[in-house]
């Protein structure tokens, strides 16, 4: 009889006991999260699952940790799938030792993955602050911009007449 751990487990544990991890690099394009697992199961229960990502633009890195509920499969994961020929791309999996589990490894595991619109926020925090701010503080902010200007370039007035003044 297998012994049920309490959902938060997931969450603290580096490794389910009994289990093993599984990291698989060189993945395709396009083989994310919801297609990695997909595929994974048909070996056997995979606990979690972390594909790596960009933080500032949310692309793949190519890479991934897998975790399955028992040792066994992932061996057989790791003979089958090493060297195998994915969408062009020639698999790499090796099994992860139990002590070289990080902690935060799974932080963000399980999860499928939503852009952050980045761009879009900092339109909205720019245009909220012009909003609420009447003219008296619009022209103060504008005047400690330009004097924190003028000290970036040490006093110095840059006001420069061309010296080509007369015809070419």
């Amino acid at each position: 009889m297998q012994k049920t751990l309490p959902f938060w487990h997931l969450l603290t544990s580096p490794v389910t006991p009994g289990g093993a991890v599984v990291y698989i690099s060189r993945l395709p394009h396009g083989f994310h999260e919801t297609e990695l697992r997909a595929y994974l199961t048909q070996f056997g229960s995979v606990t979690r699952l972390r594909l790596s990502r960009n933080p500032r633009t949310g692309a793949s890195r190519h890479y991934a940790f897998v975790e399955f509920r028992h040792a066994e499969v992932a061996r057989i994961v790791v003979e089958t799938m090493n060297n195998y020929l994915l969408m062009g791309h020639l698999l790499q999996c090796r099994l992860v030792p139990e002590e070289q589990v990080h902690p935060e490894l799974w932080k963000g595991a399980n999860k499928k993955f939503v852009k952050i619109p980045w761009k879009r926020i900092q339109m909205k925090k720019f245009n909220e602050k012009a909003e609420g701010m009447t003219e008296d503080e619009m022209k103060k902010d504008a005047k400690k911009l330009i004097a924190k200007k003028k000290e970036q370039f040490g006093g110095i007035d840059y006001d420069f007449d061309s010296v080509l003044t007369g015809e070419l």
